[in-house]
């Protein structure tokens, strides 16, 4: 079997290279018999639970050529034979096997693996892609010449027994070939480019919507001039979407040293987008993954039996900065561990692992390991050392509720794996999955076998109405609470498809160049976000409570997140899929619970294919409110079009003056600064939208419709920066009315609140929506038991993210996320016990307290006892101060 002429043989050095900007690659001991061995061609990714726990990572090791033919040959117990060696002219491949390998980055030991099913025929040169926990593989060249279009499948939804499928894709779609890229783009497209089909080498795009049934290829012909055809590319994917095809090898064996961007409009379009500049050497069989927004290319083969030099074996391209990088002159003198071709790449965080290759007319069978967090350097050579476990706990933690529902599902798999077994078994092809195995279920109780583990099929209307979802996601925190725990389901976090938004109607041609989309402004918002938004590492300082910024530095974030405020209308105009938050009221523990427990909105969590909405209340009542508001103003930022806030009843300096705010502003940063940085914050109160509609079918806001607002364009028409004397009757009603008790009570009743303030019935809420073509109301305003509560049948929820608030209520706390088919799903935290240590506590307390002090010596209760809550609804009102009601 002949893929392609190689390098020659080249003088072998056993130190390491330094990658671009990160720790040196170190080769881990290979652990175990059941190692992959030498070889080339092959594939390699990474797959986790159903969770993206890293801790559950593993690394999977399909195909590849395991000898070389006029080489030292092997015998078939992988024993050298003795035959001569190849010539440096030109290297054949043979020993092609269809071996599936499954490396454990927890325990650092390789298992081979025999899956049930057809397997497909031996291969190398072929592609492959991960799709959640399954493993897609394309083409590549075998014994028998080149292997079948058909795209196979290596399902790992159960762990202990994965499963070969062969999935028939209708019509026309990219031909037999080898030598090309396959890639998942924006979760959800597979995009096979490029390669050679036995008689020319080919330039052409194709893409597979895995969430449309029937599975059908696409040609990609209409997204501005193509790249030149090539052979041996790589193509990996940003987390936002961005493909980027680098290098290879043109119709006349030039390597190549250019680099496109190709992506999806959110309308459907796709658009290729040349990056800045050169790689500093042409290459192919090469290797390319993302970490971040950064893109390593390591090794590769420059022709005429040579590869890359030593001082370009290893580059990086900063797509955030469009610069290309490469290593300081001098660093790598003699040495060469990256300088090989036909190796494997793939990343695990921060970490790229590098597997076998050639070396000249050397097979390798080395797995190495690079670091690129951050810059600081791990001085890793075993995934069994402490660093590395120190790693995966600091990022992930041991066993969490994510994990015990990530079990729960995969039994749930293994069930609908079972019974789509006994069907297949008992009629249909076997080399096909049945369709009724990849078709998702009439209510999705249980995951069944399909493409794409992130988007149901395709059986919904194109304008889908809202619903609820009709089972809670419900994270427990601690082993005694495990009985708390009512419903599990389905995460629809994790269906969710990610956007690409490469188009922009404010710069020319209406286009947003490619490699700046995820380049943001400089300034103190980024050292905000490094230091907070730490869902598992944070923790409240109880000896030094003074604030992490200074006064001038607070009022920085404040005048650029006011710019971005300015730009906003008075009603944001959103789309789903988007998660909507509640009250927060300082607890910033609580809102790092939720961004562990579902998703967090950075580049390593879910930001570019998300939406964030906060309802309101940031402040007051709790201990971090400093903390909740410039975290969030740093991700506005940061995520501007992202990530949205909308107005509160405590957005008002007469209020939070009152409740906490200001207070711990003079607590925290001193009197002078404290009075500065409160009044600078509340101009930019005055200066927040006041609600949101998505999708034109929910409109978001703080408080309700009240007695006096009967039309959106009532809202709409209120002129920001506006003051709540300013506002009138509507901005009163839209921030502090609440519903009736029950939907039994209708119209407009006097608000316990206070003089003034209403409430109002389930026929008010009604009307509203007929009105204003609306389909779902959702507020926040009012503390309720669960976290989220249904009223007017359903047509209003009342949401509220805060736990135990004021550490008197004892209520769970709940976001919803809104998926792109508009199902609504409650995903719900329960307060963390005062003897619980754990990180951070949701009361803002200390973290060893005596048991049942329960944050009772806290800087804050004073304050929450001298204006005790409203306590949650359905729950009596005690009599007493008439301030106890904000």
């Amino acid at each position: 079997m002949q893929v392609d002429d190689q390098p020659g043989a080249l003088a072998q050095r056993p130190s390491s290279v330094p990658s671009v900007g990160v720790s040196r690659p170190r080769p881990f001991p290979i652990i175990g018999e059941a190692a992959p061995g030498p070889r080339c061609g092959h594939t390699l990714t990474t797959i986790t639970g159903p969770d993206g726990d890293v801790n559950k990572a593993k690394l999977v090791l399909f195909g590849g050529a395991t000898a070389l033919e006029g080489s030292t040959a092997k015998n078939p117990d992988g024993t050298p034979s003795g035959s001569p060696g190849p010539a440096a002219s030109g290297i054949r491949l043979a020993g092609a096997t269809n071996d599936v390998h499954i490396f454990d980055i927890r325990s650092g030991t390789w298992a081979k693996i025999t899956p049930m099913g057809e397997p497909p025929s031996p291969r190398a040169a072929h592609a492959a892609a991960a799709v959640g926990n399954m493993v897609v593989v394309q083409g590549g060249i075998g014994p028998a010449g080149l292997a079948s279009e058909d795209l196979h499948v290596l399902d790992f939804t159960d762990m202990e027994r994965p499963r070969w499928h062969r999935v028939l894709v209708q019509g026309a779609g990219p031909s037999a070939r080898y030598a090309h890229t396959l890639s998942l783009v924006a979760n959800r497209f597979l995009v096979a480019m490029g390669g050679n089909d036995g008689k020319s080498t080919l330039g052409d795009a194709w893409a597979l919507d895995t969430s449309e049934k029937p599975y059908q290829w696409r040609k990609i012909t209409d997204a501005g001039e193509m790249p030149c055809p090539r052979m041996y590319a790589t193509a990996a994917a940003r987390s936002d979407g961005l493909l980027l095809l680098c290098g290879g090898r043109d119709v006349h064996g030039t390597p190549l040293a250019d680099a496109f961007g190709f992506a999806r409009h959110r309308d459907g379009r796709w658009e290729w987008h040349a990056a800045p500049g050169s790689m500093p050497a042409g290459r192919y069989q090469h290797g390319a993954v993302f970490v971040g927004t950064r893109l390593h290319i390591s090794g590769g083969a420059v022709g005429g039996g040579r590869m890359v030099d030593e001082s370009t074996s290893t580059v990086m391209l900063d797509t955030s900065g469009g610069a290309w990088i490469t290593p300081a002159p001098g660093t790598l003198a003699g040495e060469d561990v990256t300088r090989r071709c036909r190796h494997a790449v793939t990343s695990v965080g921060p970490f790229v692992f590098i597997y076998g290759g050639l070396k000249g007319s050397q097979l390798l069978d080395d797995l190495l390991l690079a670091d690129d967090a951050g810059g600081a350097e791990l001085t890793i050579c075993d995934p069994r050392a402490p660093a590395w476990s120190q790693y995966l706990n600091s990022v992930h933690g041991s066993a969490s509720a994510a994990q015990m529902l990530a079990e729960a599902a995969a039994a749930e798999a293994a069930v609908a794996a079972a019974v789509a077994s006994r069907s297949n078994s008992q009629g249909g092809s076997p080399e096909q999955v049945d369709d009724r195995a990849m078709s998702s279920p009439a209510r999705d109780e249980s995951p069944t076998l399909t493409l794409n583990q992130h988007h149901r099929a395709g059986a919904s209307p194109p304008t889908p109405d809202v619903r609820l979802y009709h089972r809670a996601v419900v994270a427990p925190m601690e082993p005694p609470l495990r009985g708390l725990v009512r419903q599990l389901s389905i995460d629809q976090l994790d269906n969710e498809g990610r956007r690409v938004s490469i188009y922009d109607k404010g710069t020319p041609e209406g286009k947003t160049p490619l490699f700046q989309r995820t380049v943001s402004m400089p300034g103190v918002h980024k050292r905000v976000i490094n230091e907070l938004l730490r869902p598992r590492q944070w923790k409240p300082n109880h000896e030094d409570r003074r604030f992490m910024l200074a006064a001038e530095e607070i009022v920085e974030l404040c005048d650029n997140a006011e710019k971005l405020f300015k730009q906003e209308k008075s009603v944001l105009e959103l789309k789903a899929p988007i998660k909507i938050f509640g009250d927060l009221h300082g607890q910033f523990g609580d809102l790092m619970r939720l961004f562990e427990e579902y998703g967090a909105p950075n580049t390593a969590g879910d930001i570019t294919y998300i939406d964030y909405l906060f309802l309101g209340d940031y402040v007051d009542r709790g201990s971090h409110s400093l903390e909740t508001m410039c975290l969030l103003l740093a991700l506005k930022i940061e995520h501007p079009r992202s990530v949205h806030l909308i107005r509160g009843n405590h957005e008002a300096a007469d209020i939070n003056a009152l409740f906490g705010f200001r207070l711990e502003c003079l607590e925290r940063l001193g009197d002078e600064d404290g009075i500065w940085v409160w009044k600078r914050i509340n101009a930019l109160f005055n200066w927040l939208p006041l609600a949101a509609l998505i999708e034109g079918k929910i409109l978001c806001m703080h408080g309700g419709i009240g007695r006096c607002i009967n039309r959106i364009e009532q809202i709409a028409e209120l002129e920001r920066p506006i003051t709540m004397e300013d506002g009138g009757p509507v901005l009163m009603d839209l921030l502090w009315s609440d519903p009736t008790t029950n939907d039994g009570v209708q119209g407009v009743q006097p608000s316990p609140r206070g003089p003034g303030l209403v409430t109002f019935g389930p026929d008010r809420v009604k009307d509203f929506c007929k009105t204003n073509n609306l389909q779902m109301i959702v507020r926040a305003h009012e503390c309720v038991m669960d976290g989220f509560e249904r009223f007017a049948q359903g047509h209003l929820i009342t949401l509220f993210s805060a736990t135990n608030y004021c550490g008197t209520a004892g209520n769970a706390g709940a976001i919803l996320v809104l998926g792109r088919d508009l199902v609504m799903v409650p995903k719900l935290i329960h307060p963390v016990p005062p003897t619980t240590p754990h990180t951070p506590d949701s009361s803002g307390g200390p973290l060893d307290e005596e048991p049942g002090t329960h944050g009772a010596d806290t800087w804050m209760t004073q304050v929450n006892e001298e204006r005790p809550p409203t306590p949650p609804r359905g729950r009596p009102h005690t009599p007493g101060s008439s301030l106890e009601y904000f």
